[in-house]
């Protein structure tokens, strides 16, 4: 259980500093960003929670219905997910 806990810090720390990064290249106008299909997996993979706050720290991607929907479905079915796996330890 321990691991699962540094797996969810770590993926949404990583998630939190890569929507500040794609920000940071953004305002530069640079080509080389971070994909969008890359944040989105973040999610997906448990950084949903990271992701949402990097959002709304960093002003980025707010306007974006689909980042909006996956990083909230992703934090509905992780937390579920969470639950269950403490409630059945």
């Amino acid at each position: 259980m321990k691991y699962y806990l540094y797996y969810l810090g770590i993926i949404n720390l990583a998630g939190f500093i890569y929507y500040g990064i794609d920000k940071m290249l953004a305002k530069g106008k640079s080509k080389n960003r971070i994909s969008e299909a890359w944040l989105l997996l973040l999610g997906l993979v448990g950084g949903s929670l990271g992701n949402i706050l990097g959002m709304h720290m960093f002003r980025h991607k707010t306007k974006k219905i689909r980042f909006y929907l996956v990083n909230f479905l992703s934090l509905v079915i992780w937390t579920f997910f969470s639950i269950m796996c403490f409630i059945n330890r």
